[in-house]
């Protein structure tokens, strides 16, 4: 069977965004392991929106931005990645990378929940049927004592609600904020500002730099991978596909995402699989269906961004 060029990119583009974002959890709990998080997600996004800006500058992109713009990307920025990832980052010190993966798959179901308290919007009784299931799931997950009774567990499960919170309210913010008219100059000045945060708060927390020649290698090849496929690959290939095929289509990586994590996590980590987990993986990810099978509306495409 032959392929178009058309047919290559959208299978390309797909494999971008289900195995290189689900395997940002893995490269990220690999390389916390030696390098404190806040210096770790600085150089990430530090390089990510150089190499942006450099690929901008030759598609011949204008970088020119408005205050107003600015604002907005630097609050942007630091809602989806100086904290939203930068503290997400910091709680896989103590979290396992597939258990983190389902906890951050609740995205589609806060949002919602923002939209009802905040913007007043009714719930389809999918997306009710997806929230009852996306809460048992969590109660399920969150509620093994095994896992609880690690050494801070809790306050790592704490922090990435928190940073779920970021997430969500940067999408919402992020469907009416102004911001520069293409996606790849906008992701570069939020990328680049929230590189600027993790660095004052790296500072601030008293982290130890230490030159990358002085990583080990297993650091260095997770900071590459998160910054060339994690940072540009994935959400270049997640923008392509909002333009070229359904939302609901793209919205699959909602699901494929945390088996990628998990499964990546226990392969190279030897992160344990228990029988409860699965049950909640299930619940958490058959609510996340119901959610994106809902009817849509176009602040929900919007919404879908995710800072991976």
């Amino acid at each position: 069977m032959k392929f178009s060029r058309n047919t290559w990119l959208l299978i390309i583009a797909f494999f971008c965004v289900y195995v290189f974002w689900g395997s940002t959890y893995l490269w990220n709990k690999m390389a916390v392991q030696e390098l404190p998080p806040f210096f770790l997600a600085s150089i990430r996004f530090s390089s990510a929106s150089a190499i942006i800006f450099a690929i901008s500058k030759v598609l011949g992109y204008s970088l020119a931005i408005t205050r107003k713009q600015l604002f907005n990307c630097v609050l942007a920025g630091f809602l989806f990645l100086a904290y939203g990832n930068g503290v997400f980052v910091w709680s896989l010190k103590w979290v396992d990378s597939g258990f983190a993966s389902l906890l951050a798959a609740l995205q589609p179901l806060i949002i919602l929940l923002m939209m009802r308290i905040i913007q007043r919007k009714r719930l389809q009784w999918k997306s009710m049927v997806g929230v009852t299931l996306g809460l048992i799931g969590m109660y399920v997950l969150v509620s093994q004592n095994d896992i609880i009774a690690k050494e801070g567990m809790v306050i790592g499960i704490l922090m990435i609600f928190t940073c779920l919170i970021a997430w969500c309210s940067g999408s919402l913010f992020v469907a009416k904020a102004d911001l520069p008219s293409n996606f790849f100059v906008t992701t570069a000045y939020q990328m680049a500002s929230a590189a600027l945060i993790l660095v004052v708060a790296s500072l601030l927390f008293g982290e130890s730099w230490k030159s990358p020649l002085d990583w080990q290698t297993q650091t260095q090849v997770s900071l590459i991978c998160l910054t060339l496929f994690g940072s540009i690959a994935a959400f270049t290939s997640f923008n392509y596909l909002l333009k070229n095929v359904s939302p609901e289509k793209v919205s699959t990586s909602s699901f494929v995402n945390p088996v990628i994590a998990i499964l990546l996590g226990w392969y190279f980590l030897g992160e344990e699989l228990s029988l409860q987990t699965g049950i909640a993986a299930l619940l958490l990810l058959t609510g996340v269906y119901f959610i994106n099978s809902r009817k849509r509306t176009a602040d929900d495409i919007i919404a879908r961004k995710r800072p991976s």
